[in-house]
């Protein structure tokens, strides 16, 4: 009787979820209107240079992820004047929850509903559609941060960033490429070694010589030098959204 009622109520829920991504998914591709990227600082570790950095944040620091949408969204024929608008709201000192490397699929649903229940106790009365926690690291003491993540369905994003000013430019990408994830793009790089996917993960995948590549696609996150070399670009100035990436969000055939 008890374990009827549990499944129920779990199958409940998990409709409501997905229902409500159904819905999500419709309202932030029809781009009918500016979607509201909320940007969530968090001190993501107990050193006093992440304190000191998050604390000097403002918002200019993130001024070009709306620049780089707005960018590309004309450059694929959207006519929306602004496509999206980025919020920087104050800091935040507890962690959203972890999600360990390897987790099964019913440790990322539970994670996921985890996430939900942060989100909106930190960001619930915010009016931001997608938003986006970004745990800043110092670099001295994390040299290699954890592997971000960007959930369409909740449209939620958790970003590990630097917390050096000279690493502005490249937290930006980060972020832009997790609310890309949000909105449905999918990641065009192989997950084995790094390396943008030919040809969907080229900024320029018909150019000739192919390589080397002078920007990066923003779902593949690195510039390609050759067939076995990338790099990441300094800032969103040299990153584009590829013709596959567009169509994913809607911004080509199919609006």
């Amino acid at each position: 009787m008890w374990r009827r009622l549990r499944i129920g109520a779990l199958l409940a829920v998990l409709v409501f979820v997905a229902a409500g991504a159904w819905v999500d998914r419709r309202r932030t591709t029809d781009w009918d209107g500016t979607l509201w990227i909320g940007v969530f600082p968090v001190v993501g570790d107990d050193r006093p240079a992440t304190q000191r950095y998050v604390g000097t944040l403002n918002d200019s620091q993130f001024d070009s992820i709306a620049a780089f949408f707005e960018r590309e969204a004309h450059h694929h024929g959207l006519s929306l004047a602004r496509p999206v608008r980025v919020q920087r709201y104050p800091p935040l000192r507890e962690l959203p929850p972890r999600l360990e490397p390897g987790a099964s699929v019913a440790s990322r649903i539970a994670w996921s509903l985890r996430m939900r229940a942060y989100a909106w106790q930190h960001a619930g009365d915010t009016l931001a559609d997608i938003r986006v926690f970004v745990l800043y690291h110092d670099p001295d003491y994390t040299p290699k941060v954890p592997h971000s993540l960007g959930l369409q369905k909740g449209l939620l994003g958790v970003v590990h960033a630097f917390a050096d000013g000279g690493m502005d430019g490249q937290n930006a990408i980060v972020i832009a490429h997790e609310v890309m994830h949000t909105l449905g793009a999918t990641d065009k790089y192989n997950p084995a070694n790094g390396l943008p996917s030919y040809p969907d993960g080229y900024a320029e995948p018909r150019a000739e010589p192919r390589h080397p590549q002078q920007a990066a696609e923003i779902m593949a996150g690195r510039i390609a030098l050759s067939d076995d070399e990338a790099r990441m670009p300094d800032s969103l100035e040299d990153v584009v959204v590829g013709d596959t990436t567009a169509t994913e969000i809607n911004w080509r055939s199919g609006r």
